[in-house]
C-alpha cells in the first residue's frame, strides 16, 4: 500500500491522514500496481489474491485502478479481488461501497476486525456473510484480535460458515494472530473445526513474539495459503514479494528440515498444489492441468525451499512472461 510516510493525527487509532492521502496517491495507483505486478512475475507468482480498499473517501477508485492494471498484464497475470473495507465497514460507512462493489466481478467480500473497529462481531459478520452469500462471493476476514474477541470472531464464522455450507471451501481468515495464542489444545480443536468448516488460513508466517499453529492446522486439512502483507510500506520492509521465500522462513521456523519435509512446504508456495502427493504420487502436471509453471534452477522441491532457487522462466495459461 502506498502512501504518505507521516501520519500527523489519528482517529479511533486510524491516522486521519490516510484518507486525505487517497486521493492523491490514487492518481498513479494502476502504475504503481503494474510495477508490484512486475515484482511478483519476477519471483515466480503469475496469480495473486488483491485486497481492494473500499471506503467512503476514495470509494471504488482504487477497484478500478487495480481492475486496469490487470487488464494491461492480463497476458502474464490473474488475480482474484477481495474489496476491502480498510476502515470498518459501520465506523466508517462504507456499506453501500460494499453493496456497489459486490455487484462486480469481485471474489470475495472481505473484513477487518469487526470487534475493534465496528465495535459489534455478530452485527459486523452478519452483514458480511449475507452480502457473500446475496451476491455468490466467498469471504477473507482479516483478523488480528488476538484475545477474546479474536476467538470468538472466529467461532462465529465457523458457525455461520457451517450454517451456509455454500460458503465452505470459499471462506478465509487472514492473519488470525489468535490461533498463536490459544494453549495447544484448544489450538488442535479450532484446527480441527476450521478444516471441517473447510475455513481456509492465509498467513505472512510471522515469528518472534507470535508463532502460529501451521503445522497443526495443514494436519487438520486447514487449507493455508501465505503471502506478503506488506513490500514497502507502513507496517513493515521486509516483504520480498516471493512466497518460496515464505516457504523457506515457515520451513525454519516450523523444524521442516528433511527432503520430504521441505518438500511438503511447497504447499505453502503454491496454495496446495505439489508434484507429489504425501504418499509420493505424483499429482501435477497433467494433461488437462492450466498451463501455469514457474522453471527454478533446483533438482527438487526441497532444494528450491531450502536455497530458494532462483526463478528462471514463468508461463501464464500457456503465455511465456519470460
Amino acid at each position: 500500500m502506498a502512501g504518505s510516510k507521516t501520519w500527523p493525527r489519528r482517529c479511533k487509532g486510524y491516522d486521519c491522514s490516510r484518507t486525505e492521502n487517497f486521493a492523491r496517491t490514487a492518481q498513479n495507483s494502476t502504475h504503481k500496481a503494474e510495477k508490484l505486478i512486475e515484482l511478483l512475475q519476477s519471483k515466480g507468482t503469475a496469480f495473486a489474491r488483491s485486497h481492494v480498499n473500499i471506503e467512503p473517501t476514495s470509494k471504488l477508485d482504487s477497484l478500478h485502478h487495480l481492475q486496469l492494471a490487470l487488464e494491461n498484464k492480463k497476458n502474464g497475470f490473474g488475480a482474484e479481488l477481495v474489496a476491502f473495507p480498510q476502515h470498518g465497514v459501520f465506523y466508517t460507512d462504507s456499506v453501500p461501497y460494499l453493496k456497489e462493489a459486490a455487484k462486480t466481478n469481485i471474489d470475495f467480500i472481505g473484513g477487518v476486525d469487526p470487534f475493534s473497529i465496528d465495535g459489534a462481531i455478530e452485527k459486523t459478520m452478519d452483514f458480511t456473510v449475507q452480502l457473500a452469500l446475496d451476491n455468490n462471493k466467498g469471504l477473507d476476514i482479516h483478523l488480528h484480535e488476538s484475545g477474546e474477541s479474536g476467538l470468538k470472531t472466529v467461532e462465529y464464522l465457523i458457525n455461520k460458515v457451517n450454517e451456509n455450507p455454500v460458503l465452505k471451501g470459499k471462506t478465509y481468515l487472514s492473519h488470525c494472530f489468535v490461533l498463536g495464542r490459544l494453549e495447544k489444545p484448544k489450538q488442535q480443536e479450532m484446527a480441527e473445526k476450521l478444516g471441517a468448516a473447510q475455513i481456509g488460513i492465509v498467513s505472512t508466517i510471522p515469528f518472534g513474539g507470535l508463532i502460529m499453529p501451521i503445522p497443526t492446522l495443514m494436519e487438520n486439512n486447514v487449507k493455508v495459503m501465505t503471502g506478503n502483507d506488506s513490500i514497502v510500506d507502513h507496517w513493515n520492509t521486509f516483504g520480498t514479494g516471493s512466497v518460496l521465500q515464505k516457504a523457506n522462513l515457515a520451513a525454519q521456523v516450523y523444524g521442516q528440515a528433511t527432503e520430504y519435509a521441505l518438500s511438503r512446504m511447497l504447499k505453502l508456495a503454491t496454495a496446495g498444489p505439489t508434484p507429489l502427493d504425501d504418499k509420493g504420487n505424483m499429482q501435477w502436471p497433467k494433461v488437462g492441468d492450466s498451463a501455469d509453471i514457474a522453471f527454478l534452477d533446483a533438482s527438487c522441491s526441497a532444494e528450491a525451499i531450502s536455497r530458494i532457487s532462483p526463478v528462471k522462466s514463468l508461463i501464464y495459461q500457456g503465455n511465456l512472461v519470460f
